[in-house]
Formats: C-alpha cells, sequence, structure tokens
C-alpha cells in the first residue's frame, strides 16, 4: 500500500506555540519619529537662527524710524559710502589675513616643539590657558597691559626698559635759555640743540645760563662756580641753572644758583663738531687748546641734554590700536590651534618620519616636506574656524580700544552695534550690516561644512 507524503507549507508555523512574523515598520514611520525628536531642536533653531536671520533681512530693507519708511536697498549703499564703515571693513579684512595666521602659525610651532622636550604637557597647560578667560576679562587684562604708563603697563615697562638699556635719558628735560635779556647767550629751536655766540679761545669765562630745569632733577646739586684757572689757549665756562628765589642777576652766577653736572658741551667750527666736554659736578667745562685750535668757535649744547624721558609706546593710539588687539587675540586663540594640531600630530604615522631621516632628510625638510603636508587637514580646518571667528570679533575691540581711538579700531561687529544701539539708533543700517556680516560667515562656513563631510566620507 502506498503512502503519498505532503511537504508543509512554507506559510506553515515552523514549530508549534511561535510567534507569528512582526512586520516591519515604514520608512514614512521612522521619518514621523525622527520628525518629532528633531522638533524641540528646530523650534529652538528656527527662533533663534530663522526668525533672526528673515527679521534682519526686512528690517534692513526700513528706515531708522521702523517699518514706516521703505528705503528698499539704500542701507546697503549707505553702508559702502560710510567712513566708519569703510575703516571697519578695511580692518577686518586686516584680522582675516592677519589673525587666523598667525594663531595657527604659532600653533603648529608649539605643537612641533612640545613633541621633543619633557615638559611638553605643561607647557601646553600654558598656553592654553588664556580659553578659559572670557572675552571680557582678556580685554581687561589687555588693557591693562598696553597702559602708557610705564608703572602700569607691562608693554611699556618691556619697552622703556629696554630702550633706557641703548639710550640714557637726559637729566634736565625741558631745559632752555632764557628767551630775552641779559643771560639769552643762548640761541635754537624749542628742545635744542642751543648755540652761543662766537668766541675765541683765551677769552673770558663763558657763561651758558639755563633756565625751566625741574626742581626734582637737582636733588644733590652743587653751588656753581666759574672756572679757577683756564689753561693758556684753552676755552673754559660754566653751565648752570640762572634763577634764584627772590631775584638775582641774569647771566651772572649768583650765591644759591645751582650747577648743572653731566651736560655735554660741544665745540662747533664751520658747522663740524671739533671735540666735546662734559661739565662737571659744579658746572665747569674746559675745551683744550690743542682741540679746538686759535681760531674763533662757537659752543653749542646738544638737544640730546633736554630730551624728555622715554615715555613708551602709544600702542593704543590710532596707528597700532588694531595690531595691539589682534595680538591679544593669538594670545588667547594659540592655546586652541596648538591642541588641535597637537592632536593631528599624533595620528601621523612615524615610520614615515623615521624613514625620511634615515634617507638623509634634515629635520627642516622632514617638518616641510612630510610633516604639514600631512597636517594640511587639520590645519585647514583651524584656519577656517579661526576666520569665521575673526569676522565676528567684537568684544576685544570694544574693551581694548579706549574712546579716543575706537574708531581707528573699529570692525563690522562693534559698527553694527554702535549703529543700532551704540547712539546711532539706526537699526535699519545695523541690520544691512549684520546682512553683511552673514554673506561674508557664510562662505566660510559652508567651505568648512564641505571639508568636514569630505573627511568624514574617507
Amino acid at each position: 500500500m502506498s503512502q503519498t507524503l505532503t511537504p508543509p507549507s512554507p506559510a506553515a508555523p515552523a514549530a508549534a506555540g511561535a510567534p507569528a512574523h512582526r512586520g516591519r515598520r515604514t520608512p514614512r514611520g521612522r521619518t514621523w519619529i525622527a520628525a518629532l525628536f528633531l522638533l524641540p531642536a528646530l523650534i529652538l533653531l528656527g527662533a533663534l537662527v530663522v526668525y533672526p536671520i528673515v527679521w534682519s533681512v526686512i528690517r534692513s530693507l526700513f528706515g531708522p524710524d521702523g517699518f514706516t519708511h521703505y528705503v528698499g536697498l539704500s542701507n546697503y549703499t549707505g553702508i559702502f559710502t560710510d567712513h566708519q564703515t569703510l575703516v571697519a571693513i578695511k580692518n577686518n579684512a586686516i584680522w582675516v589675513v592677519v589673525a587666523p595666521v598667525a594663531a595657527t602659525g604659532l600653533g603648529l610651532i608649539f605643537a612641533v616643539l612640545t613633541e621633543r622636550i619633557r615638559w611638553g604637557t605643561a607647557f601646553k597647560l600654558v598656553v592654553f590657558m588664556p580659553m578659559a578667560i572670557s572675552m571680557l576679562a582678556a580685554g581687561i587684562i589687555f588693557r591693562l597691559v598696553y597702559d602708557q604708563d610705564p608703572g602700569k603697563g607691562v608693554a611699556n615697562a618691556v619697552a622703556t626698559g629696554v630702550h633706557d638699556t641703548f639710550f640714557k635719558a637726559s637729566a634736565y628735560p625741558g631745559a632752555h635759555p632764557r628767551v630775552a635779556g641779559p643771560g639769552s647767550t643762548l640761541t635754537g629751536p624749542v628742545g635744542g640743540p642751543y648755540t652761543g655766540k662766537s668766541v675765541s679761545p683765551g677769552d673770558g669765562p663763558a657763561a651758558l645760563a639755563l633756565v625751566g630745569v625741574q626742581p626734582s632733577t637737582l636733588t644733590g646739586a652743587t653751588q656753581a662756580a666759574e672756572p679757577s684757572a683756564c689753561p693758556s689757549g684753552a676755552l673754559c665756562g660754566t653751565v648752570w641753572l640762572d634763577f634764584q628765589p627772590g631775584g638775582g642777576t641774569p647771566g651772572k652766577i649768583d650765591r644759591g644758583e645751582k650747577a648743572l653736572a653731566g651736560v655735554r658741551v660741544e665745540a662747533v667750527r664751520d658747522g663740524r663738531v671739533l671735540t666735546t666736554v662734559t661739565a662737571s659736578n659744579d658746572g665747569t667745562f674746559t675745551l683744550p687748546a690743542a682741540r679746538i685750535g686759535a681760531s674763533p668757535i662757537q659752543l653749542r649744547l646738544p638737544a640730546t641734554n633736554f630730551t624728555a624721558q622715554y615715555a613708551g609706546v602709544n600702542w593704543l593710539g590710532p596707528t597700532l590700536v588694531t595690531w595691539s588687539i589682534i595680538g591679544a587675540y593669538v594670545w588667547m586663540w594659540t592655546g586652541f590651534a596648538m591642541v588641535l594640531i597637537a592632536a593631528g600630530l599624533a595620528g601621523i604615522p612615524r615610520e614615515l618620519l623615521e624613514a625620511a631621516r634615515v634617507d638623509g632628510a634634515r629635520e627642516w625638510q622632514v617638518f616641510r616636506r612630510i610633516t604639514v603636508p600631512l597636517l594640511a587637514p587639520v590645519l585647514g580646518v583651524v584656519l577656517v574656524t579661526l576666520v569665521i571667528n575673526v569676522l565676528k570679533i567684537f568684544d576685544l575691540v570694544y574693551v581694548i580700544a579706549p574712546g579716543a581711538s575706537q574708531q581707528d579700531a573699529n570692525v563690522l561687529a562693534l559698527q553694527l552695534y554702535l549703529s543700532s544701539f551704540g547712539g546711532g539708533n539706526d537699526q535699519g543700517t545695523g541690520s544691512a550690516l549684520a546682512v553683511l556680516l552673514l554673506a561674508l560667515v557664510a562662505p566660510v562656513m559652508f567651505l568648512n561644512i564641505k571639508r568636514f563631510r569630505k573627511e568624514k566620507s574617507r
């Protein structure tokens, strides 16, 4: 008796009691779930990013009195004819060219050098520490660093220290001869040099009287005196402060009048300096006959006797204010560049570097031909990030630049604030500046995003 075996149906369950197959969710269902989770972030982006951009674009088409006066593109044409805005655009261009390159370059140098020292981690910590300081605090710090007074500003304390090492200051700043009268034996422009009349060797003592000396510079000065004896053929004289409280005879050395020790006296003939002497403690000087000859000469007090004390560099003046603020920015952001570059440097295969050294390459060649090309993606990211950052720079400029030179340090973000809220009360122009700033930042931002996607696809 034959028996026919029927195979089980494909739809039959593999085992009794097995759960029924669950259908997968459709892509449309997953899209709705993703949209639900993204909804809070989208609301925040719309409220904090999209809405301000749209409002700024619309507001830039109206005048300063609100939405009652439509001006079209007049605000955009106006910002390119306004002197303050043009200065801001020029300064922004300087910032974009100098600050990111300087910070990235220093970060690269520090990252490479700290790999070769034992205390590299401590050095990186010190360089990166300014990143923990806010822009406002850094601005206050550097406002003090750049103070004009060398007793307060570190930058000018260093500058004056270096300057005074090589160029000594005058002991009698502001001293000058009498303008007219019996004691006016010297003539010359304000600040010197002061030149006397022609005198011949062997004449009586020359009287070089000065006034205008600060009392504080005469502490310890002795009584002025006439030369006791003058060698034959020589020329002698005295340099002193021709002033005595309560009276005195101009051009004559009175009792109580102080000697001006250390003043340099030149013997000049036909515009040529024959010799130079320095007044002694009692103000007297002697020009030897062998140096001056027998012909008449002129006595001259060079301007170096009367130069004012070096007060340092005007870091926050109209000429240097932008460069000084860029220096503060580089101080803050070099640590950021160094850390990112050091992370990229750690990923470079050491075999390539060692192979190049074995082949005879010098350290500079290894750095230029291997290290830098391999770090090019990281350097690009750092550079583009800093470019975006400096295009929006505001805090440092607003805090560091004093009121007298703020317009010389002006940038677009600061001009935006000044036009809208800092006294300009023209939000139409301010909104146009905001749109211009967005138009400048957007291409660099998209370039950075494109670079990130390219790196991710590798």
